[in-house]
């Protein structure tokens, strides 16, 4: 039996054999279009005017925004910040529109609209598969109407009764000068952006918020730059018996260590010897996160963390409030320099007895580097001084220290001013606190304005200080108000040659260290 076996064809014949398409005419235009891929028998120009993709996606819409926060509404109840032209308000914008869904978006970018025509104009590239096997792209623009609207947060701020937390600040000293330092820093970091009030009290602050999560915030910022302790409870307001939900309000109490820059300490002997073996009379020439003491008459430093000082607490020999003036007869530096302290000996006299008595006082300190025969300078009197306090009754009674306790420990160098500077070319930001009901006694209200004179001096005179809070340039029109008032004369080089001709070299602070001016909410301006 034989097998019929099927000739070898050639693959060139196979491929050269030519196909033929069917070509037939659009049914609008009667432009010639291939029949086999053709849609609907349109060509593609009379695809893209006849069919619309963006059919029942809204041309207009709605967007709401809080003026007094500046944020967004994020449906349904969200708010969130966003900038002009950012793609979170991008996404806030398409999640506007109803259809999209339906599409793809291939393309989204804002049209440029006048900032105050509360219009927002966005540009959208679609695509979608119009007919089998064709795909249509297509832009349109979308036009929003910017509507106020005020958020809850805003509305409970406007509210009395409305917080939810609460952070009480305290420190029993019988001055603001840490206050308006801890003011400062708050001013520097924005840690107040999220309060709803605060609320001037005696020996401190408080701070409302609308979220215990702030509060809490609050509280750890505090704990990251001054020596605090904190404590908190809660207070049951309502309670639903139906689903077991409780509403609460919450307290932190948050106190602040009683010492303060340029405080004259004694320790605790035990203490001082666990801290470095320091000689217990001390003075306090910084506070940051801990208590940094220093001893005028070695130059040693020692820091008391704020665990080892809620351990044992203890209350300041004395404050800036007594100190005495004195005048530098004769200064001869002795020891080593560290950092801007130099020991030196010193022969000082106090101011009020010159012309009285020819008593001096021989005393070692540490401001060697600055003080010069004739200078003034504020220091503490311990010969003749009462002090009730354990902690100095027990150096008193000590054989090892008795002996050490100086007649004089000085301080500071003092710049004599006028009685309130007028030409300072810097400033600093205030928060708009509320005094209550009831206005402050002249009596305090002079004391809250002395204390704020001090602690600008301060900054003057430390650079240290000066570096960790925010120095704004004065305002033009201020001193052209002064001029015209007639508190300032002259004009600033002049009046700037004056008191330092009058003052003895009263610090200045150089321009380059000042910022701009700007505003900010809920920050009020305090002209100097």
């Amino acid at each position: 039996m034989s097998m019929d076996i099927d000739a070898p064809v050639a693959i060139g014949l196979i491929l050269s054999i030519p196909t033929t398409s069917a070509t037939i005419l659009c049914c609008n235009c009667g432009a010639p279009i291939d029949g086999t891929s053709s849609a609907g028998a349109l060509c593609n120009d009379c695809i893209k005017l006849t069919v619309d993709i963006s059919e029942g996606i809204q041309r207009e819409a709605t967007i709401h925004f809080c003026r007094d926060c500046e944020r967004w509404l994020q449906p349904p109840q969200h708010y969130i910040t966003a900038q002009p032209e950012s793609r979170e308000l991008l996404a806030i914008c398409l999640r506007k529109l109803r259809g999209l869904s339906r599409v793809r978006i291939i393309d989204a970018s804002f049209i440029w609209t006048e900032p105050h025509s509360r219009r927002v104009k966005v540009k959208i590239t679609i695509q979608q598969e119009a007919f089998q096997g064709t795909i249509l792209q297509q832009t349109f623009e979308v036009e929003y109407v910017v509507a106020y609207h005020q958020c809850p947060d805003c509305a409970k701020s406007f509210t009395a009764n409305t917080w939810r937390a609460v952070v009480q600040v305290r420190q029993k000293v019988p001055h603001k000068r840490t206050f308006l330092y801890l003011e400062q820093l708050i001013l520097k970091h924005s840690a107040h952006k999220d309060t709803i009030n605060i609320k001037e009290v005696k020996d401190g602050l408080d701070f409302y918020y609308a979220q215990r999560n702030h509060a809490e915030k609050f509280v750890d910022f505090l704990t990251s730059v001054a020596p605090v302790r904190s404590k908190k409870s809660q207070e049951l307001i309502s309670m639903d018996i139906h689903t077991s939900t409780k509403s609460y309000k919450f307290s932190f109490s948050v106190e602040l260590v009683p010492i303060c820059k340029d405080d004259l300490v004694a320790l605790p002997i035990k203490l001082a010897k666990q801290i470095g073996n320091i000689a217990p009379l001390t003075l306090c020439y910084r506070v940051g996160t801990s208590v940094n003491l220093l001893d005028p008459k070695t130059l040693q430093t020692a820091d008391v963390s704020t665990p080892i000082y809620w351990r044992s607490p203890f209350a300041p020999l004395a404050d800036v409030q007594e100190m005495v003036e004195f005048i530098v007869m004769d200064i001869e530096p002795i020891g080593p320099q560290k950092g801007r302290f130099l020991l030196a000996e010193a022969t000082v006299a106090k101011a009020s007895d010159l012309g009285v008595n020819d008593t001096v006082y021989y005393t070692r300190t540490h401001l060697g580097s600055i003080l010069h025969p004739g200078d003034q300078v504020m220091g503490y009197h311990l010969t003749g001084t009462n002090f009730n306090n354990p902690q100095f009754e027990a150096l008193e009674e000590s054989s090892n220290y008795a002996s050490q306790i100086p007649d004089v420990v000085l301080v500071k160098k003092f710049y004599p001013r006028k009685k309130k500077s007028k030409s300072r070319n810097w400033r600093l930001k205030r928060m708009n606190k509320d005094e209550g009901e009831i206005l402050p006694k002249k009596q305090d209200q002079e004391r809250m304005e002395r204390d704020f004179e001090m602690f600008l001096r301060d900054v003057e005179e430390d650079t240290e200080l000066r570096n960790t809070v925010a120095l704004y340039k004065a305002r033009q029109e201020k001193k052209e108000r002064d001029k015209m008032e007639g508190l300032e004369t002259a004009s600033m080089a002049e009046t700037e040659e004056t008191e330092e001709t009058e003052g003895g070299g009263v610090p200045k602070i150089d321009m380059s260290e000042l910022l701009d001016e700007f505003d900010e909410l809920n920050v009020e301006d305090d002209e100097l």
